[in-house]
């Protein structure tokens, strides 16, 4: 009669657990996984096969009960590394969202908003653009599987333990940031200094000849400057979001290393 030991049971949980729990963080914060248009569901089946692929490369799991105060601050530490993981790349797309809220609020946009399936939340159609545009071209340079592989290699440059992020990892991180911001206001630069030219010119007119109506004429012509500055300016917007992913990659890289 096969028996199990409770010391076994133990070690077999200890041995899966911690490695689930900081993909599971990682598949929480991520981009387009880590999304409300993705049922929980479907991201706890995508954190159990994930941890099933990668438990195999694995070399070391801390001899720790999981119960033990020990145990619940390891737990904590790769949930942790997971959610600082998935936010390296996570806020790109924010930034980009907020670039775009920016974008359409002078092109008068903002009553002409869209649900994001993303993030659940009201977002003006520029917003949404940038969004869907971003998330087409990180599927199309397999950067969910970039993910997905830098997360596997955490576990051998980052092994599973009571040590999580450096305080060196966490500055860089808190530059990285930074630089998505400066990135979000060098995207909706162009458009808002064109469009406050545009403003300035309608409040010139509006002043030498008050009866005309400048609302009627305004918007369409600041709606369609803005389209077609967007359109010109994505010739070097894919290059440069293109190599951001790349960043962000590399960035994860460097909090786990």
């Amino acid at each position: 009669m096969l028996t199990v030991t409770t010391s076994e049971v133990i070690q077999m949980v200890q041995a899966w657990i911690w490695p689930f729990f900081r993909i599971a963080g990682l598949l929480m914060t991520a981009p387009i996984i880590g999304t409300r248009s993705v049922p929980m569901r479907a991201r706890l089946m995508m954190a159990v096969v994930i941890t099933v692929v990668v438990f195999p490369s694995i070399s070391f799991v801390p001899d720790i009960d999981p119960l033990s105060a020990a145990g619940v601050l390891v737990s904590m530490q790769q949930v942790m590394i997971g959610i600082a993981m998935g936010l390296s790349v996570r806020v790109i797309f924010v930034a980009l969202e907020v670039a775009g809220q920016a974008i359409g609020q002078l092109m008068g946009l903002m009553l002409a908003s869209m649900v994001d399936p993303l993030n659940g939340n009201q977002v003006p159609v520029i917003g949404q653009f940038y969004l869907l545009l971003a998330t087409l071209l990180f599927l199309a340079i397999d950067g969910h599987l970039m993910v997905i592989k830098v997360l596997a290699e955490s576990f051998i440059s980052l092994p599973i333990g009571t040590d999580g992020i450096t305080q060196e990892g966490v500055w860089q991180f808190i530059i990285w940031t930074g630089e998505i911001i400066g990135f979000a206001v060098m995207i909706a630069l162009p458009a808002i200094v064109s469009l406050l030219i545009v403003n300035l010119s309608f409040g010139v007119m509006t002043r030498s000849a008050p009866q005309l109506n400048i609302f009627a004429v305004g918007f369409p012509i600041m709606i369609i400057l803005g389209v077609l500055i967007i359109f010109f300016s994505l010739n070097t917007f894919i290059p440069h979001m293109i190599q951001l992913f790349e960043n962000g990659i590399n960035m994860m890289s460097l909090l786990v290393n």
